[in-house]
């Protein structure tokens, strides 16, 4: 239902899109995230928006240098990543369910109903 796109190697500083096309269902009416996942470490919950009243949490880690947003049209959306940093490599996913939290940080706890394979993010000079 969800593919993540727009990985690959970029150099300390530099920028990432990653997209999310999603099929079979309809990406506004659900709470959606954003995670990473390092091997051998816990995911991190990087974004989310939640379906019921809009609602967002981010990451204090990527907070000024990420954004999100959404094609309602193209039933995708995105992750601008800038800055980046060595420590922001990573799995990216994209997730999505039909419920909402609150407070909104609590959606980083729950494993979503839909998820993305992910899409390698690597940080290296």
């Amino acid at each position: 239902h969800l593919v993540e796109s727009g990985g690959g190697l970029v150099q300390p500083g530099g920028s990432l899109r990653l997209s999310c096309v999603a099929s079979g269902i309809i990406l506004e009416h659900y709470t959606i995230k954003w995670f990473r996942q390092v091997p051998g470490k816990d995911r991190e919950g990087l974004y989310c928006m939640h379906n019921s009243d809009g609602s967002t949490y981010f990451a204090d880690s990527v907070k000024g240098r990420f954004t999100v947003s959404r094609d309602n049209a193209k039933n995708t959306m995105y992750l601008q990543m800038n800055s980046l940093k060595p420590e922001d490599t990573a799995v990216y996913f994209c997730a999505a369910d039909g419920r909402s939290w609150w407070p909104p940080s609590e959606c980083v706890v729950y494993e979503f109903r839909y998820q993305g394979q992910g899409t390698q993010v690597t940080v290296s000079a």
